[in-house]
Order: structure tokens, then C-alpha cells, then sequence
């Protein structure tokens, strides 16, 4: 008989960071904090691949759908606006590549 598919959640939770990929809500410490939706789908892409690094480049493509050789600075201003929606520790700079979801200290 085939496996069932792992029972599926649709809550990441990091440190009081939770995201509801359902409802697409996001809780910091249990409060709603509205995001616009490209701070959310860059949310997202963080808390499917937390402590990996990921490019700026990479981030263009997925969050705006941009090839590589648009203007990387579009991602800085929308993640240095999430960060101050849901807390600035926890998204860190890797300086000369992008950003990782890490946990807030």
C-alpha cells in the first residue's frame, strides 16, 4: 500500500513568529501584523527554507518574478520594511550574497 502523505501544517512557527500559510495571517508574540503582500510571499520564502541563505537574486525571482539583472534594491527596501513589522532580529544580512530567517535573540 502506498504512504500517506505526512500530515500536512499549515502554522510555521519561529519564536513567537507564526505563519498561517492557510489563512495567510501572521502573528508576532499572538498579535496580527498586517503585511502588504509582497512583504508576506517574501515571508513565505523565508520561513520554507529557514537558516538558508537566500540571494537577492533568488528573491527577485520568486517574490517580483524578475530575471537576474533588475535592481537588486527592491529587496532590501521591502525587507528592511518587514523587518520592522515582525521584529529586526530575526531576518539577518549576509553580507555579499542575502538574507536568512534566523531566530530572534
Amino acid at each position: 500500500a502506498p504512504l500517506a502523505p505526512a500530515p500536512r501544517t499549515p502554522v510555521r512557527s519561529f519564536d513567537g513568529l507564526e505563519v498561517d500559510t492557510d489563512s495567510m495571517e501572521v502573528r508576532v508574540h499572538g498579535a496580527l501584523v498586517p503585511l502588504t503582500p509582497t512583504e508576506l510571499r517574501l515571508l513565505l520564502e523565508f520561513t520554507a527554507a529557514p537558516g538558508i541563505v537566500l540571494e537577492r537574486a533568488v528573491l527577485l525571482e520568486r517574490v517580483w518574478d524578475y530575471e537576474w539583472g533588475a535592481d537588486t534594491r527592491v529587496v532590501d527596501v521591502h525587507v528592511q520594511r518587514l523587518r520592522a513589522k515582525i521584529g529586526g532580529g530575526r531576518i539577518e544580512t549576509v553580507r555579499g550574497f542575502g538574507y536568512k530567517l534566523r531566530r530572534a535573540e
